[in-house]
């Protein structure tokens, strides 16, 4: 399990990416070639706490010392967090039962120096009853051709999401998506469209309409990929 900053997951030649600068520390501390398979893709700009990749090695190094180990070799924009042996049969993209997503939106009149490149800022105020109650129509299987981007590859636009949150605090509001699998874009593609029954633009009741019309130009904006953020992947 690992966290990281806005770099694409990825291996890309002559690009900074996730996959390829963990497999360079992996080989570094192991001596073998590695092939790290991760839980899905993240996009630049889009960050994880918890995304989960896999690895095969004939190394006798301790797997309590692995993490240590690589994080020893790595930037400080991306961290192991923790190591541990599974059965041969695991894979990090096949065996996921769900994953969650958070996206953070600054709802302040101000913008954060600081966070500045791990949420979305908005200063107009929202409404947040209205967001909860849209939330939840996203919850149960359906057909999310609406809020996805185009170009695509999935084969299939239905999903199930078995949890959706607008969740306040402090300023800032935290959109919760948990499910089987999320299509490109579809989380932050959700996130503008609740941000738009925030302002009034569209009522709650309408997100059933938009899901069944499975027409992407009534879903809301595409919102930034910095306030994305993958929260934990679940075996």
């Amino acid at each position: 399990m690992m966290e990281k900053v806005s770099i694409g997951w990825q291996k890309q030649r002559n690009k900074l990416n996730i996959q390829g600068e963990i497999e360079k520390a992996i080989s570094e501390i192991t001596g073998e070639q590695i092939d790290l398979i991760a839980s899905g893709r993240t996009d630049a700009g889009v960050h994880s706490l918890g995304q989960t990749a896999n690895f095969h090695t004939n190394s006798n190094i301790p797997i309590e010392k692995f993490a240590l180990a690589i994080n020893s070799k790595l930037k400080l924009s991306i961290r192991i967090k923790k190591a541990e042996e599974v059965d041969e049969r695991f894979h990090s993209r096949y065996s996921v039962k769900s994953k969650k997503y958070r996206y953070t939106i600054n709802n302040q009149e101000t913008a954060s120096a600081i966070f500045r490149n791990i949420e979305y800022h908005f200063p107009v105020k929202l409404d947040i009853q209205k967001m909860k109650i849209a939330a939840k129509f996203f919850e149960g299987e359906h057909d999310f051709k609406a809020f996805k981007a185009s170009g695509t590859s999935s084969k299939s636009s239905i999903r199930i999401i078995y949890k959706a949150e607008v969740i306040s605090d402090n300023g800032r509001i935290y959109i919760e998506l948990t499910g089987n699998g999320f299509l490109y874009n579809m989380v932050r593609i959700i996130a503008g469209t609740l941000l738009d029954v925030g302002i009034g633009k569209i009522n709650p009741e309408d997100i059933k309409s938009i899901l069944e019309s499975k027409e992407r130009k009534r879903a809301g904006k595409t919102l930034p990929a910095q306030g994305l953020c993958l929260v934990e992947v679940m075996y």
